[in-house]
């Protein structure tokens, strides 16, 4: 069994619910391996310690046991996924300077931003691989585990919301 990071964060079909009322069922449905956080009214983030076979089996069934206590759940976003300069040198131990640095010196083969801005936007998965492939970084496995599965989670929850009818035809332009 390995041990696996990440943060799940949901919303409520009903944005009026109090998600306090939720966290004694959390804890009974199996997500006393993680810290709930409350913020926002009608949102619930959740950061787990999950131990598990395999990182898709920690997410999906820290998924399920949130789905269990709150059947109004839904998904908004699996993390660590979406990541920064900053957020992947935090996550390296190494300074942003640096992970600049190894990103524009190698622009031809490093991995192409999802935001190219103010501050440009990766998926970490693609960071920790190109790290691992070419650059030869000693990558955490579990890290790079759960980063794929995560960002697995968030592109299968935006192609929810593709029409079903350009579903096909879209597939078949980005082949």
């Amino acid at each position: 069994m390995t041990e696996y990071s990440f943060t799940l964060k949901f919303n409520f079909s009903n944005p009026q619910l109090d998600p306090n009322s939720y966290i004694e069922q959390l804890y009974e449905s199996g997500c006393d391996d993680a810290l709930i956080g409350i913020g926002k009214q009608g949102c619930i983030s959740l950061d787990f310690i999950r131990e598990a076979s395999s990182a898709f089996g920690a997410v999906s069934s820290a998924i399920s046991d949130v789905k269990k206590a709150i059947q109004n759940a839904t998904l908004i976003e699996a993390a660590p996924d979406f990541v920064g300069l900053t957020d992947t040198a935090k996550i390296l131990g190494c300074t942003r300077q640096n992970v600049r640095n190894l990103i524009f010196n190698s622009e031809m083969r490093s991995p192409f931003p999802i935001y190219e801005g103010t501050p440009s936007i990766w998926h970490l998965a693609e960071i920790l691989t190109w790290l691992k492939e070419d650059k030869l970084y000693a990558i955490d496995d579990a890290l790079l585990e759960i980063a794929k599965v995560n960002m697995e989670f968030n592109f299968a929850r935006k192609w929810r919301k593709v029409e079903p009818s350009l579903q096909e035809d879209i597939q078949a332009l980005v082949a």
